[in-house]
């Protein structure tokens, strides 16, 4: 069986995820696409020499019956118009963080899902599949450390353009460590705060950076995530879990070890999406793969969309008041509460 996919957005994540659908993995078939840019949407098919239909819009590309699965990689404040109309047309979706850009948005994809009776949308929250973070979760849920106490976790990117704003580094960039951090530990934050240290001079006179996020967790974790993304040496990702017997680290990207003028080195990446490329390759193989063989998706949830939009929420709030921020959540559906934390 192979899966027909329809995409909506084909900037460039949509492109990037157009090309791996067509030239490395396997079961799926771009049959559709569409962008409110309608040259970019048939330049895509032209590049990638696709045997697909341009529509207009989302609607019209969740409408061909020839579509089984739905792509949604467009700008952020477009996906849940387009997760919901792929709900009700009862078709599967794999949508790009955010799900929604409220927690309100998510909630009403979170209800629509449950209308449906069945599970049909996986959130784009790779990190779950970089091999690194699975090590890490194997060795959590296998209690090698003992209860995790605390986790210290840095986000460093070289530069950002002049558009990226202090929210950003909430919403765009921490993102990625509210979602796999909850499920690397498996439970919900309870309060956060963020302070900023000394400004960078490197930052635009608008960006409040770096940034160091606080999260507790119900069980009493502490979580201290350092966000700094005019670091200007590299893209680096790290994350240091602290439990009561011993202590597990993220591992550092395979690179060769050099020796060269007096000096012992590694190379350090530039690009995040070099960096979690094989995560990218295999959540979206996994979206697929599990379609066909249990008639659902496998990965992130609606859900874990909700989840990491409230603590974002909560985590701008504290930007701007500078006080420690309560963590609020409805409480979890029973349509979700028989997941198993997945690992790949």
């Amino acid at each position: 069986m192979t899966l027909k996919i329809g995409v909506i957005g084909t900037g460039a994540i949509g492109r990037e995820h157009i090309k791996r659908i067509t030239n490395t993995l396997a079961g799926g078939k771009i049959v559709a696409v569409t962008d409110v840019n309608q040259d970019a949407a048939k330049t895509a098919v032209e590049q990638f020499g696709l045997d697909a239909v341009v529509h207009p819009d989302d609607k019209a590309l969740v409408a061909d019956h020839n579509v089984d699965a739905v792509l949604v990689t467009s700008w952020g404040p477009a996906h849940e118009q387009s997760v919901l109309a792929a709900i009700e047309a009862g078709k599967y979706v794999f949508c790009e963080k955010p799900l929604a850009t409220t927690a309100e948005g998510c909630m009403r994809i979170v209800e629509a899902e449950i209308k449906q009776g069945k599970r049909l949308v996986q959130v784009g929250f790779m990190r779950r599949y970089d091999s690194g973070y699975v090590q890490l979760k194997q060795a959590i849920d296998s209690h090698y450390i003992g209860e995790p106490l605390m986790i210290r976790c840095a986000h460093r990117n070289p530069t950002v353009d002049q558009n990226y704003t202090t929210d950003m580094a909430i919403t765009d960039t921490l993102i990625h460590e509210i979602d796999v951090l909850h499920w690397l530990i498996n439970d919900d934050y309870k309060s956060v705060q963020v302070v900023f240290p000394k400004k960078t001079i490197l930052a635009s006179a608008h960006l409040q950076d770096p940034q160091i996020v606080m999260m507790e967790t119900n069980s009493g974790i502490i979580i201290h995530v350092e966000v700094f993304v005019n670091c200007q040496y590299g893209y680096d990702i790290q994350c240091e879990v602290i439990g009561e017997e011993g202590i597990v680290h993220l591992p550092e990207v395979a690179s060769i070890i050099t020796r060269k003028e007096a000096k012992l080195g590694t190379n350090i990446l530039m690009d995040w999406k070099q960096r979690f490329i094989d995560a990218y390759d295999k959540e979206l193989q996994d979206f697929m793969d599990s379609i066909k063989q249990k008639g659902e998706p496998n990965g992130p949830t609606a859900w874990d969309g909700y989840i990491a939009a409230v603590t974002a929420d909560a985590c701008v709030k504290a930007q701007q008041t500078g006080e420690k921020e309560a963590v609020t959540l409805v409480e979890k559906p029973n349509f979700y509460r028989n997941e198993k934390a997945q690992i790949v």
